[in-house]
């Protein structure tokens, strides 16, 4: 990435480098709200030099003529003695023309450029350019820092505008960084080998050592747009060996079909429980710090969630930023769509579930923040019931963020069938057994509220829930027992969990809580 300032507007704008096969007979103008960027490429003492602009809309094309003409000027000074003329400063001549040839009046806007019927032409000196309007564009694209052999690679922060991802070119290159002698080369010096035409490639271990660049040429229904290219900051690196899920990916080598289907769920630890100093130190101390980066884990988890040949997918703890950025992203290239669901406050992770289109069709969803809808939502008003006069259990259930989902989906290789899929990821303190059981339960009478209105709303079809999750629970806790045998009598050890702290703050709490729900 290129970062400019721009010193008339007084605002940093970012800009990426544009491929070297980039028409430099065309000048591109692109309106983002209230600001229009125009770029082009022009010659300047034997080199292209690129040229990028962030102006008003409301500017007049004498103003941004003005500023392009000093910015030019600036540049085919630069490197100049001090004081010295340059005879040519006087030659730089900027004019737009219309499709007759005629020169378009300089108090006319830049917004007022956009509505000009016929093709517009701009003259820089003696260069013409064809002004091309809202051309799918790439605004930022980078590759990950780490890149592993034989793990998924993908370009990150990558955004468009005025582009449609299935009408775009990706191609990926590889090339060693040395040259014949084995002596370091700069980046325009490595020879490019063409490796793929795909959005997500996967190194092989022939390529350790090698760097890695990635091009995207931005397309639509009817333009496309300049190529962009970006170059791997490392060199691939060798895999971490042999996973463990890859012994599992044996038994998931080929995707299910008619009336079987398959279910992953998984907690993929979020980015925002891994970067801190408490993190590394105490929770995951015997884990090396470049393997809990998020550029490192990111791999890992899409290689196995992708070996699994899933038909739905419901993760847990997933960052907002890295479902809109990569999750989605790649599973849709895989040929899954995605919904994510947030939790409560203002916890920047979720939950997600991502389903395959060509087997489910989506018919709607839910989501409940399981504190907010104890008091609100008249399904859980048993619950609230048994527990509302405990403040020690109120105070802490209700400060908890934990989200509850539920996915409508209605399957295509077996019309008659509709499954309603809920996904939640439980407190997770040791000493909140009791907290678990009476979210689980929350969970489990919501969940069938919603199948007693889906059964209403299409009765001729056979409703099924599935019920995914981290529980934070093994087969002893009390939350197995209740979701196996739908009941968690008085007699479970989970409502004595941190009796003696409870008990010092209300002696009415435990029997109340033994009641079960």
């Amino acid at each position: 990435m290129l970062f400019r300032i721009d010193k008339a507007i007084n605002r940093l704008y970012s800009t990426v480098i544009l491929s070297k096969i980039m028409n430099n007979q065309k000048c591109y103008f692109r309106q983002q709200e209230d600001k229009v960027d125009i770029t082009f490429m022009l010659e300047v003492k034997g080199s292209a030099r690129q040229f990028n602009f962030s102006r008003n809309s409301t500017e007049s094309l004498q103003v941004l003529l003005t500023r392009m003409k000093t910015n030019i000027q600036k540049a085919i000074d630069k490197g100049n003695k001090k004081n010295k003329a340059n005879p040519n400063s006087a030659d730089i001549k900027l004019e737009f023309y219309d499709s007759n040839n005629v020169i378009i009046d300089e108090s006319n806007t830049c917004r007022d450029l956009f509505s000009i019927i016929g093709p517009v032409k701009l003259k820089v000196s003696d260069n013409f350019y064809e002004v091309v309007f809202n051309s799918p564009w790439v605004l930022s694209v980078n590759l990950p820092q780490s890149i592993l052999a034989g793990f998924p690679v993908y370009p990150i922060n990558f955004e468009t505008q005025y582009a449609k991802r299935e009408k775009c070119t990706f191609n990926w290159y590889k090339g060693l960084p040395l040259n014949e002698k084995g002596n370091s080369v700069s980046e325009q010096h490595i020879q490019w080998e063409f490796a793929s035409n795909n959005y997500i490639y996967t190194p092989s271990t022939q390529e350790v050592g090698m760097k890695l660049k990635f091009e995207c040429i931005p397309g639509n229904d009817e333009l496309v747009g300049p190529a962009v290219e970006s170059i791997s900051k490392n060199l691939v690196e060798a895999g971490p060996g042999r996973c463990p899920f890859e012994t599992r990916h044996l038994f998931t080598k080929q995707k299910l079909k008619h009336k079987s289907f398959r279910c992953v769920s998984y907690n993929i630890l979020a980015d925002l429980y891994c970067d801190s100093d408490h993190t590394r130190t105490f929770l995951y101390p015997y884990c090396p710090a470049y393997a809990l980066h998020i550029d490192y884990r990111k791999q890992l988890i899409l290689k196995e969630l992708f070996g699994y040949n899933g038909d739905i997918i419901c993760l847990q703890e997933v960052d907002s930023k890295i479902f809109q950025s990569t999750l989605q992203p790649l599973m849709d290239t895989e040929g899954l769509n995605g919904l994510f669901y947030k939790k409560g406050k203002q916890v920047a992770e979720g939950l997600s579930c991502f389903y395959r289109r060509d087997r489910f069709k989506f018919l709607g969803d839910d989501c409940i923040v399981l504190s907010d809808a104890l008091k609100s939502r008249s399904c859980l008003q048993t619950i609230w019931e048994k527990i509302k006069d405990n403040k020690p259990l109120t105070d802490r259930l209700l400060d908890r963020s934990t989200v509850a989902s539920a996915t409508f989906l209605h399957s295509i290789d077996n019309p008659d069938e509709i499954l309603i899929v809920g996904n939640t990821h439980l407190y997770f303190h040791p000493d909140a057994d009791h907290i678990r059981l009476l979210q689980g339960g929350a969970v489990i009478y919501w969940l069938m509220e919603i199948l007693d209105n889906m059964r209403s709303k299409y009765p001729n079809k056979r409703i099924s829930v599935i019920l995914c999750g981290d529980f934070n629970s093994v087969p002893s806790c009390g939350i197995y027992q209740l979701y196996t045998t739908g009941a968690s009598p008085s007699s479970l050890p989970d409502w004595k969990s941190s009796e003696c702290k409870i008990n010092n703050l209300c002696n009415k709490f435990l029997p109340n809580c033994r009641k079960g729900i």
